[in-house]
């Protein structure tokens, strides 16, 4: 299983909102993850129109989750940032040359990989992935991001 640099990119975004308690700039973003700024300014739009996060122009604007980080998916945001969870030929009709096909079990096998892949990330929340991994106060999450200031 492999995810595209664009679902990979989108994840971050949504965990840096998630983890932020202020507003976050694509810039900021950007910076923080080494990821080109305008590369990182079309996944934002991306995810503005999935209706995942608000951005607001201008002073005093950013970007913020349009959820709460416990209600969006991580399932449900790789479905819509994938575009082809096709792992072999074989799962597409229209493209299958595979003179196997109906007569090996690989295909069965992959499906099956692939329901629990999606069953596991069903099962994760924005929330999850920026969670303190001890008890320490939300104030402390922000110490995984390089380039913003450490909170105490």
């Amino acid at each position: 299983m492999h995810l595209t640099q664009w679902t990979d990119y989108s994840l971050r975004v949504l965990m840096y909102c998630a983890a932020s308690e202020e507003r976050a700039t694509v810039s900021e973003i950007a910076q923080a993850h080494g990821i080109s700024r305008s590369h990182l300014t079309k996944i934002v739009m991306a995810l503005s129109s999935m209706g995942l996060l608000e951005t607001t122009r201008g002073r005093g604007g950013g970007l913020r989750l349009l959820k709460p980080a416990d209600a969006i998916v991580v399932g449900d945001v790789v479905r819509q940032t994938e575009s082809d969870l096709t792992l072999v030929e074989c799962f597409d009709s229209e493209r299958n040359t595979c003179r196997l096909d109906g007569h090996c079990r690989l295909k069965s096998a992959l499906r099956e990989a692939m329901k629990r892949y999606m069953e596991v990330l069903d099962g994760v929340t924005l929330a999850d992935l920026v969670a303190p991994t001890s008890g320490a106060h939300r104030s402390h999450q922000l110490k995984f991001i390089p380039g913003r200031p450490r909170m105490s």
